[in-house]
C-alpha cells in the first residue's frame, strides 16, 4: 500500500505525518479520514480551489487531471507545475510527498478584509 508523506503545515499537520493510503482514493479523502482538516468548500466536487495541494514526489503516479481541474487550478494561490486539487488527485501505486500550501484563495481573501 502506498504511503503519503504530508509535509509540516502550521495549521493542518504541524509535525507532518506519514499515512498509509489505499490506491484509488482521493488525496483529500485520505487527509480528511486521518484528521487533516483541509478546506474543501465545494464538498469535493471540483468546483473550487480550497483543497489545492503540491505533490512534491510521485506526481506522475496520480490520475491525469481533467480539463475542469486544470481550469480551476489557474485560480489557486501559489500555483506550481505539481499543483493538484486534492479532491481530484487519485492515489496510484507509488508513494507521494504532499505539501499543503500556506494559503488558499479563501484564506487570502479573508486576511485582506
Amino acid at each position: 500500500m502506498p504511503q503519503i508523506v504530508f509535509l509540516p503545515h502550521p495549521v493542518f499537520c504541524p509535525e507532518g505525518v506519514v499515512i498509509e493510503a489505499p490506491a484509488g482514493k482521493s488525496v483529500c479523502d485520505i487527509m480528511l479520514e486521518n484528521d487533516i482538516e483541509i478546506e474543501h468548500a465545494c464538498d469535493r466536487v471540483c468546483a473550487c480551489t480550497t483543497c489545492h495541494v503540491l505533490v512534491r514526489e510521485g506526481y506522475a503516479s496520480l490520475n491525469e487531471p481533467e480539463e475542469k481541474e486544470e481550469d480551476l487550478l489557474d485560480r489557486a494561490w501559489g500555483l506550481e507545475s505539481v499543483s493538484r486539487l486534492s479532491c481530484q488527485a487519485i492515489v496510484g501505486t507509488e508513494d507521494l510527498v504532499v505539501e499543503i500550501p500556506k494559503y488558499t484563495i479563501n484564506h487570502a481573501a479573508e486576511k485582506n478584509h
